[in-house]
């Protein structure tokens, strides 16, 4: 436990330092001597705390999707009504989105992953199944706010927010998503309107 204590700053350091690398050039074109020399830790030491660049690029996902669950429990937690709790979601990207990244906001880093993961990895299907609790978080906040056909607007807003990140990302800014926010207020009014 002693010894597991103390790799914890240095896997921390590389792990950091990874997920902005990973962000801003790629998985691929980012290599472990670059991840090292930044980190300013010793190979054995990155190896010491991940068995392989593999293992360091699936601890990066799973820390992109926390970071967003944060973003997302914070939004809930201000959320002042149904709505507001289903709007939530979108809310979190934006944070997410509106971080001071240092070379740049490159939309999600999921997607981007996702991109140069093989058919069949373990890494793109780390995305597919943390985007499909992005959908599910969705749903569960639709059928509270007791909105009809909830699997169906679930899926719906998923790919207003997953399409408006893409654009977000490509153009470098954070307006798609701010409009997609815009987007689907307008449709859970207009669905609570009906069902009055």
């Amino acid at each position: 436990m002693a010894a597991q204590q103390r790799l914890r700053p240095a896997r921390n350091r590389i792990l950091h330092t990874a997920a902005r690398l990973f962000y801003a050039r790629g998985l691929v074109a980012t290599g472990i001597d670059t991840i090292t020399a930044e980190a300013q830790v010793a190979k054995m030491s990155l190896y010491n705390n991940f068995a392989s660049k593999e293992e360091l690029e699936l601890a990066y996902i799973a820390a992109r999707h926390q970071e967003l669950l944060e973003f997302y429990h914070q939004r809930l937690a201000q959320a002042s009504d149904p709505l507001g709790r289903v709007l939530a979601m979108f809310d979190a990207y934006i944070d997410h989105a509106s971080q001071p990244y240092q070379d740049g906001f490159r939309g999600c880093g999921l997607l981007n992953a996702a991109a140069e993961f093989p058919v069949n990895s373990t890494g793109r299907q780390m995305i597919h199944d943390y985007k499909q609790h992005i959908q599910d978080l969705l749903l569960a906040e639709l059928k509270a706010a007791m909105i009809e056909n909830s699997p169906d607007m679930a899926a719906h807003l998923a790919f207003l927010l997953e399409g408006a990140m893409v654009r977000a990302g490509l153009q470098g800014t954070i307006e798609h998503l701010r409009t997609a926010r815009s987007i689907a207020s307008t449709l859970l009014e207009a669905q609570c309107t009906k069902t009055e």
